[in-house]
């Protein structure tokens, strides 16, 4: 076999470069854990002053500062041996309120490390995994993750791009938020509008359970078990499933019965992963992410749910429209992007 050098050469790099960013993940993880990021955002440091504000040890706090400084995610002066965070890194890693917060993602890596041998079984036998039988770490950084996004353009964007229904939010109107985990989304809408009256749903009891505890004194809004294609309630003016379509076994039986329940003027809004049609518009930074995570969670959760169905978090617009019309529903659009997210519209 013939190698070519010059191609083995760009390759090799390649994997280097990602070994360090598998590597250095955990150390993100670690430094999140630890308030490393937080601390940093305080004002630039030396290894020494880092880990006092911290409460840590220096010799391991010059190495992690090294690291994050060789991987752009910290900032580092030579001529002062400080280490620092810009506002752009600072916005990235150390705000959870920042819509732009990633860390939230690598936290979800602890349970797809720690799940690796329930996945080659899953891969063996062809059978998907509970939403409920990864490690309790990714329920928490799903929620930490998205939360970020959500609380940066639902409301602001999202929302007011749907025909009409911010001005029925407003007077008040019945929301099923399908799919809802910990609930993020779904008290993010309570709080922006009182009028209205907030059920979220979700067929893992765990998250329900997290999610009731969050509730604190709200009036407007409930939690549920149920899932998507039986769930109780009808009249509904608006139902969101917030990148939880793909995730189910049998997405067209979801929308047929979302459809059901809506009012005949009511909207089904759909937010989900940023994809092309085909695999060679995906195969790109977010493709791979998206591939990655879908490989690990979504399609697993999918077929774990008996249907067959697995529509993979790279479905792509065109497929979720197929999906959507399946279930009965006959008007369909893109209402806005970002560069992670499809906010879709789905109408009787």
């Amino acid at each position: 076999m013939d190698v070519n050098m010059e191609k083995l050469q760009a390759l090799l790099a390649t994997v280097v470069n990602e070994l360090g960013a598998a590597s250095n993940a955990a150390l993100v993880i670690l430094g999140d854990k630890l308030g490393l990021f937080r601390a940093l955002a305080e004002g630039a440091a030396t290894p020494d002053e880092l880990a006092a504000r911290t409460g840590t040890f220096e010799r391991y706090v010059r190495e992690w500062l090294c690291a994050q400084a060789a991987s752009g995610f910290v900032s580092y002066d030579a001529q002062t041996g400080r280490f620092a965070l810009s506002p752009e890194q600072a916005a990235v890693f150390a705000d959870d309120d920042s819509p732009v917060s990633m860390v939230g993602g690598f936290s979800m890596l602890t349970a797809v490390y720690h799940d690796e041998p329930k996945l080659a079984e899953a891969f063996r036998t062809g059978k998907g995994m509970h939403w409920g039988e990864h490690c309790n770490c990714l329920f928490c950084g799903v929620e930490r993750f998205f939360r970020a996004g959500y609380r940066g353009h639902l409301v602001a964007e999202w929302l007011p791009a749907l025909d009409g229904v911010v001005e029925k939010l407003k007077r008040g109107a019945r929301v099923a938020d399908v799919g809802c985990g910990h609930g993020a989304s779904t008290l993010l809408m309570a709080d922006a509008f009182p009028n209205s009256e907030f059920v979220g749903i979700d067929y893992h009891a765990g998250s329900i359970e997290h999610a009731q505890r969050l509730v604190e004194g709200r009036a407007n809004v409930r939690f549920e078990v149920g899932r998507a294609q039986d769930f109780e309630g009808r009249d509904f003016d608006l139902v969101t499933l917030f990148d939880a379509l793909h995730d189910m076994g049998d997405p067209a039986g979801a929308t047929a019965h979302i459809r059901r329940v809506l009012k005949p003027d009511g909207t089904l809004m759909l937010v989900e992963p940023a994809a092309g049609n085909s695999l060679a518009e995906n195969l790109n930074p977010v493709g791979r992410v998206y591939y990655a995570g879908s490989t690990h969670i979504c399609v697993p959760t999918a077929l774990n749910q008996g249907e067959g169905v697995a529509l993979g978090a790279q479905a792509g617009a065109r497929r979720i429209e197929e999906v959507v019309r399946a279930g009965g529903f006959s008007t369909f659009r893109q209402a806005a992007t970002t560069p992670f997210n499809m906010i879709l519209e789905a109408r009787h």
